[in-house]
């Protein structure tokens, strides 16, 4: 079973457990801490567990108006996601799926992407002589197959659909293979047949698309997004790829394995912008530097005219990003656009519902401006600033708040749990992003840079994040961000302590030293405020980090946490002394 279903159920499974788990009378109906939620359930309660195990609702009011109590339109993870939590808190719920279970992340998106990087690291791996003389290993004449691969890709893609549409199907989520469009107040229309179903509540889940720059002829062959660069149809001997940020250097891995030459066009003065300046630079030398790869750096592609596979280049025209001027027209094999994602938004019918939106985006609430509506909570706006509108929610990419299928996992289940009326909040700072190169680059929080910048805004959300969701046994970490935001317009010191993976026993068994870990913390309170780590097993070491995070821990905590041997002697333990050197 794929880690996506088996994530999926076994939140399922703890959400079902959790949520039918009596409190002390008088305790209040409800105990939220960051997602985790304890509600007194007895027999007059509106919910009770079916046979299955599964809770289901007992017959209200709302069964008697609405064919559903939620429509979720879009069956992505974030939709997915919604979809299972909201039938473990009893809701009769349908799916519209635009015959697209899985969304972008299972069928064009993380999954395939996830298989070709698996095959190109080994390709990398068993063709690198050095790294495997060093440990006594000879492999020669190492080949792979390009369908093979593409294939691989496919399968998984294929296979973890399987498992989504089998989850829903068990729980009894009722799948329409129907494009969904707001048809008024709870209403939502089948595009394709024209029939209506109504819901207490809709959550919008429609996800996003490639972005494509005017001027950018994407034929789908030699100039193509993410969304057919994962088919790996052909190799290019020398591949263009526009924009460097995650999607772009992950596909510069898996080409240059593979044996391409890439070059990256930046229209931003420095290469992999989004990220850690830190960690740029030691990405630049690993993954850049140190392989076929060179750069264009404060240019626009102007114009890419698609060519023909082995007849035709394709023609890339670059103009400086501050001029206009133009300064080099490129030929290559293929030009991939890894230029970001916008909303996919435009066949929602929003206009049916009086909703604007700001550059495709559906906006939602934010506390700070609209009484009763939370950012968290995914309530839509009307408009930015405008009114709420009732028991419409949007998630995911479409409200652009973390455009990452996780986050979207996160919003979907937090919209239900608000539409339970367990009040709930996405804490976006604690949530973990990872670039799957060779080798990996994770990240969590602010970078360096950002900190730096907003160090009013961190101290004023860590205050929210924490004073929202108080506890006894969390009163000294209020205290602590309380002292935080009383010194907010003098701003914080900010610390910061870093550890190489040349001091991690792990690592260096694998011949893989290169990287380092930081965490950004703020000096006056210790709360953490960013982490990022580049180096072997990235992805997965950023976790405890998160973790971290979300549960307010200290870094003073977290740097005298014990962890195994070949984590003790890691990255984390000159991390630890440089931590505790700050405070003594």
């Amino acid at each position: 079973m794929s880690s996506l279903v088996t994530a999926g159920l076994f939140a399922l499974a703890v959400s079902t457990a959790t949520a039918f788990v009596a409190t002390p009378a008088g305790a209040g109906a409800v105990r939220a801490r960051n997602g985790f939620s304890t509600t007194r359930r007895d027999a007059t309660s509106p919910a009770a567990i079916s046979k299955r195990g599964v809770a289901t609702r007992r017959v209200m009011s709302m069964g008697d108006d609405y064919d559903y109590d939620l429509i979720i339109v879009g069956c992505g993870v974030g939709g997915h996601g919604a979809a299972l939590h909201a039938r473990s808190c009893g809701l009769k719920t349908a799916v519209f799926s635009g015959k697209d279970v899985g969304g972008t992340c299972v069928n064009r998106g993380c999954v395939p992407s996830k298989a070709l990087l698996a095959a190109a690291g080994r390709v990398r791996e068993m063709q690198d002589d050095h790294h495997l003389d060093g440990m006594g290993i000879k492999v020669s004449g190492v080949e792979y197959d390009r369908a093979g691969v593409a294939a691989h890709a496919k399968n998984l893609a294929s296979k973890v659909k399987g498992g989504l549409e089998g989850s829903l199907k068990t729980l009894g989520v009722e799948v329409i293979d129907a494009t969904g469009e707001l048809a008024g107040a709870n209403t939502i229309k089948a595009v394709e047949t024209g029939k209506t179903f109504t819901a207490k509540d809709i959550i919008l889940a429609p996800g996003s698309l490639p972005f494509v720059p005017p001027g950018v002829q994407a034929d789908g062959k030699t100039v193509f997004t993410s969304d057919e660069a994962l088919d790996l149809a052909f190799v290019p001997e020398y591949a263009a790829i526009v924009g460097s940020g995650y999607i772009g250097l992950e596909f510069s891995d898996v080409y240059t394995a593979l044996g391409a030459e890439v070059t990256f066009i930046e229209a931003l003065p420095t290469l992999m912008p989004t990220f850690d300046r830190e960690i740029a630079r030691l990405a630049e030398r690993l993954l850049i530097k140190s392989r076929p790869i060179d750069y264009r750096l404060g240019v626009f592609a102007s114009e890419v005219i698609p060519g023909v596979p082995g007849e035709k280049p394709v023609t890339i025209k670059m103009i400086d990003a501050d001029t206009k001027e133009h300064v080099e027209t490129i030929e290559v094999d293929a030009c991939m656009v890894a230029t970001g994602r916008v909303p996919n938004t435009k066949t929602l019918g929003l206009e049916n519902m009086g909703i604007e939106t700001n550059r495709g985006f559906v906006q939602v609430g934010e506390k700070t401006k609209i009484e009763n509506a939370v950012d968290g909570k995914m309530q839509v706006l009307t408009k930015e600033g405008g009114d709420v509108v009732p028991n419409l929610y949007c998630i995911g990419d479409a409200n652009g708040k973390l455009m990452l299928a996780h986050a979207a996992s996160a919003h979907g289940v937090s919209a239900v749990e608000n539409i339970m009326g367990r009040e709930n909040e996405v804490d976006h700072l604690a949530i973990p992003a990872a670039c799957f190169t060779h080798p990996e680059i994770a990240m969590v929080g602010l970078t360096e840079e950002q900190a730096k910048e907003k160090v009013q805004t961190v101290t004023e959300s860590v205050f929210k994040r924490f004073c929202g969701h108080c506890s006894t046994k969390r009163s000294r970490r209020i205290r602590a961000v309380n002292k935080s935001y009383e010194a907010a317009e003098e701003g914080y010191e900010l610390g910061k302590a870093s550890g190489s993976f040349k001091a991690n026993s792990k690592a260096l068994a694998e011949g893989a030293g290169d990287g380092i870990a930081k965490v950004l913390f703020n000096k006056e309170t210790e709360e953490i405020v960013g982490v990022h780590i580049i180096g072997l097993h990235a992805a997965d070491l950023i976790q405890e980090c998160s973790n971290a995070v979300a549960a307010g821990t200290t870094v003073r905590e977290l740097s005298m946490m014990v962890r195994d041997t070949t984590r003790t002697d890691s990255c984390l333990e000159p991390e630890r002394v440089s931590v505790l050197a700050q405070f003594n």
